[in-house]
């Protein structure tokens, strides 16, 4: 039973970055849009219960292992907090920011980005937060996709007995994700959702 465990608590608490340990690992930089609960624990950021159904924003980069030690497609959990950034993906920012903050990063990397694409990944059923959030770096880095990288993720408890609970989160985070595509598509600059 202990392969079933899965990851550690925390594994979102930011590792500090060194020459030594960011050498040959990849960055990917994300705005996080989501209807969670914030938690009182920094080192998971949201939990899997319903926030207000306004929008909350954070900013999360993840730190990717070099190519060498990581197999393609899949999600190189920590087995401890703090990961390595040699062999984990780890973050090395993870940041609660406002709606103003999130508009100017957006806008900022939309003007450096080719065709000025956008990806915005929504998470399905059974998803924790960081699954959300290291899955979707994992899509953006393993694809090479030149796109700002939005994630919304809404509230799910993680759970297969829980499917009830989630089915309604996606009603109730509805609203919540047409504002988020709204912000995205009345920026003039967008030339793909």
């Amino acid at each position: 039973l202990a392969a079933c465990a899965g990851p550690p608590e925390g594994v979102l608490a930011p590792v500090a970055e060194t020459t030594v340990t960011s050498a040959g690992t990849s960055k990917v930089d994300m705005v996080v849009a989501t209807t969670r609960l914030p938690s009182d624990n920094p080192g998971n950021m949201y939990t899997g219960e319903r926030g207000r159904p306004t929008l909350s924003f954070a900013r999360i980069t993840v730190s990717i292992p070099p190519e060498t030690v990581r197999k393609v497609g899949e999600v190189q959990w920590p087995k401890r907090v703090p990961g390595n950034p040699q062999t984990d993906f780890v973050t090395t920012r993870a940041e609660m920011i406002d709606r103003d903050q999130a508009l100017s990063w957006f806008s900022d990397r939309l003007k450096a980005t080719p065709k000025r694409r956008v990806m915005v990944f929504i998470h399905g059923f059974n998803n924790r937060f960081e699954d959300a959030v290291f899955r979707f770096a994992q899509i953006i880095h393993d694809s090479n996709a030149p796109v700002v990288p939005i994630l919304f993720t809404w509230p799910s408890r993680a759970s297969v007995l829980a499917y009830g609970y989630d089915r309604e989160s996606t009603n109730y985070s509805r609203d919540a994700l047409e504002r988020l595509l709204g912000y995205i598509a009345a920026d003039p600059d967008v030339g793909e959702i």
